[in-house]
């Protein structure tokens, strides 16, 4: 007989492959255009990319994050892009489409109103600080014990990013900074509501003692398999 646990788990590991190869593709993707835009000069980031204050450049809100200026300019992104992308994947990819869309929105619109009109904005690290933002809330927004330790986690591994948000010329921070608080704002809006109905609808049995926090993470892990 299958285990209580047994069709959760399998479904957060068909989850977590999926949310892998969704950032395969994402990285795919921006390295496929990279080479394009290498070739021609880097033409397409001065065409799609981001000009506070230009009307004519809000496309490149959507288009911009695909973009970079350099191989070292993707090289640096793509690695965080990856790690934290799939963290705030592997719950859900419906979810995580719609998380990435509200930072991408977020980040650009904000770049739009703050930077320097006299630069093009591209890159995807809007995006990648929105990915951890929201990774160290959405456990304490969502009440699982996993990622809040994870959220902990890659705040102490990570802590270097911190300064991205900090003015430094010739970085487009005005879109870290708004990337990243439209992630801590969206582990909140996208916070999963269904769980923690589910936890307070649920009766307690006669005489069962509450669960404890241990024990809550011990179940965690007994879902996840490990």
């Amino acid at each position: 007989m299958e285990g209580k646990s047994g069709p959760t788990a399998e479904i957060m590991i068909a989850e977590a492959r999926k949310a892998l190869w969704v950032m395969v593709g994402f990285l795919a993707v921006i390295w496929t255009i990279q080479v394009f835009n290498w070739a021609s000069a880097y033409d397409l980031s001065k065409e799609f990319g981001l000009q506070a204050w230009d009307p004519e450049t809000l496309p490149g809100i959507v288009t911009s994050p695909f973009l970079h200026w350099s191989w070292e300019h993707i090289e640096a992104n793509s690695g965080p892009l990856f790690i934290f992308g799939f963290l705030s994947a592997y719950r859900g990819v419906s979810k995580f489409i719609s998380v990435t869309a509200f930072i991408i929105l977020v980040s650009g619109l904000g770049a739009w109103f703050t930077a320097s009109p006299t630069g093009i904005g591209v890159g995807a690290s809007g995006v990648v600080f929105g990915y951890f933002g929201y990774v160290l809330v959405r456990g304490a927004f969502d009440r699982h014990l996993i990622d809040i330790v994870i959220g902990l986690v890659m705040a102490l591994c990570f802590a270097y990013q911190f300064m991205g948000l900090l003015p430094e010329e010739g970085v487009g921070w005005q879109a870290h900074g708004f990337g990243f608080l439209a992630g801590l704002v969206g582990g909140w809006v996208f916070r999963d509501r269904r769980l923690r109905r589910e936890k307070l609808q649920e009766p307690a049995k006669p005489g069962e003692p509450a669960p404890s926090s241990r024990a809550a993470l011990l179940k965690e892990l007994d879902d996840l398999g490990l």
